[in-house]
């Protein structure tokens, strides 16, 4: 996997960062280079003034992939999206006066997280992959340093979520009971199906170059006995139970569908704004 990939940055400011992510990844860092013209690596993990993305690279690479949270689809959903009516609202057990704190233990690019931040849940993010950790926490940092000071409700949102830089399972197994989440949230690397350009661009990558979460499996029975009221599992529609194991109820939609594990039923009232 690390012969696909370098280190490449093009910001001075930002060289101990690149530099640190490259020897954690034990990949060749590069300085000064357009990706386009790049042809020993088929992609970088690219530092500049703009923000920190993985790049493909050659002539013909599609656009960079990178968290964002002040525009695009994420930041439309926020704004017009369908609120506690949304699927992952109810599957996670949002409603008025009930904001469950959530473990999103396999967080990603953080777009699931920030729609539950956007719901009015607390929300910890864990993600296990160095790379997508490095694009993650840029993305958080970015969105900060403009809502700050242009958008104090994405402001007050985005303080709703935290990155922990530590491995799902080792987070999990060290938990206590009172320090146990209302509800745990993973939606673990799977083979995607949809066709549409965007996403065959960001899984083809993240695939090729994180991995799948081959592991995943494991996770669903050590969540189970660290969560205080349910786990939730969000799985393409036609996709095998997670672990082999009959979730207590489904919501599904068109291409993805939840499982819930309950452990409780959740209080009417719980974490209230």
């Amino acid at each position: 996997m690390n012969d696909a990939i370098a280190v490449l940055c093009n910001d001075i400011s930002l060289s101990t960062q690149a530099e640190a992510l490259a020897q954690q990844l034990q990949v060749p860092l590069l300085c000064d280079q357009s990706p386009e013209g790049i042809c020993d690596y088929a992609f970088v993990i690219l530092f500049d003034k703009k923000n920190i993305a993985l790049q493909q690279t050659g002539r013909k690479a599609p656009g960079p992939i990178l968290a964002e949270f002040t525009e695009g689809a994420v930041d439309h959903r926020r704004k017009f999206g369908g609120g506690k009516g949304q699927m992952i609202a109810k599957a996670v057990g949002v409603k008025a006066g009930c904001y469950p704190e959530v473990l999103d233990a396999t967080a990603g690019l953080g777009k699931d997280s920030f729609v539950l931040a956007s719901l009015g849940c607390a929300v910890t993010m864990l993600e296990r992959s160095p790379i997508v950790q490095a694009l993650l926490g840029d993305g958080l940092m970015r969105a900060l340093n403009f809502a700050r000071e242009q958008d104090p409700e994405l402001y007050s949102l985005l303080q709703k979520m935290i990155l922990v830089t530590q491995d799902s399972r080792e987070y999990l197994t060290a938990l206590t009971e009172e320090n146990f989440p209302d509800v745990i949230y993973l939606d673990p690397m799977f083979p995607e199906r949809q066709k549409s350009a965007d996403v065959k661009k960001e899984m083809a990558a993240f695939h090729s170059i994180v991995g799948k979460d081959e592991d995943a499996d494991a996770l669903l029975p050590l969540a189970l006995a660290r969560v205080n009221y349910r786990v939730v599992v969000k799985r393409p529609r036609k996709a095998p139970f997670l672990n082999g194991h009959t979730p207590s109820y489904q919501l599904e939609g068109k291409s993805s569908r939840y499982d819930i594990y309950t452990i409780k039923k959740l209080p009417d009232h719980l974490n209230s704004n």
